[in-house]
């Protein structure tokens, strides 16, 4: 795993990289700062005092409300641009790292755009959830960690996966690698929670994630006796 982290990491700053990572970031700050935006609104709408002072007090800490707000839009908001560039992202990887596989096949653009979105609208309603643990300390970072973690690497591993083989398929292999899918998972919620450093979260992700699929592939070639082909089972 940690090797995949190295070459994820490395990569995503790679020259290759470079025009994806400046579009990835681009659209991730745009939306967050909508997100912002829509969040502040949405408080002054809520807050309106008679007293001045207390008026600017409640609308000072609104604000500081939208801005922790910004935390559970990071992991929506990042599941939508990688779906927007992972088939990119992807096919960059499997180039360097596995030319001797047969490249993936990206998914048709409307399939691809509607499960990002569908995975997006589910994290943001589970982390919507997950605010009524905001004022129970310790519970509500492990919490989150552990949600974000869970969804964030069956989406991620559930793209790289689907450029090789059908859905059910899958499934199936990661589900056979939960506890190690899951624990990628983790490290890139952990990547969504550092400021500046979550805006590499979709491109750092989705290289990771190619590489563990890959990983996990040929760990079940190995285990049945088989040949992976380009991630799939052969014979």
């Amino acid at each position: 795993m940690w090797d995949a982290a190295i070459k994820a990491a490395r990569q995503t700053f790679s020259p290759e990289f470079r025009v994806v990572l400046w579009k990835s970031i681009g659209i991730t700050l745009a939306l967050l700062v909508l997100g912002w935006f829509g969040l502040q609104a949405a408080a002054d709408r809520l807050v309106t005092l008679s007293n001045p002072t207390a008026n600017w007090i409640a609308h000072l800490v609104a604000g500081l409300g939208a801005a922790f707000g910004l935390l559970f839009l990071v992991t929506p908001v990042t599941a939508m641009v990688a779906g927007l560039f992972l088939d990119d992202v992807a096919a960059h990887v499997e180039r360097a790292h596995y030319p001797n596989d047969p490249p993936g096949v990206a998914l048709p653009f409307w399939r691809g755009l509607l499960l990002s979105a569908r995975f997006a609208l589910l994290v943001l309603g589970m982390n919507l959830l997950l605010l009524v643990l905001l004022f129970v300390p310790g519970v509500n970072l492990v919490a989150w960690l552990g949600v974000n973690g869970y969804l964030l690497s069956r989406e991620y591993f559930s793209l790289a996966a689907l450029r090789f083989r059908d859905e059910a398929d899958a499934t199936a292999l990661r589900r056979r690698h939960r506890g190690k899918v899951f624990l990628g998972g983790l490290m890139v919620a952990g990547l969504a929670v550092i400021p500046f450093a979550n805006l590499l979260t979709p491109l750092f992700a989705t290289a990771f994630f190619v590489h563990l699929h890959k990983q996990a592939a040929a760990s079940d070639a190995k285990r049945l006796g088989t040949q992976g082909v380009g991630g799939r089972l052969g014979p």
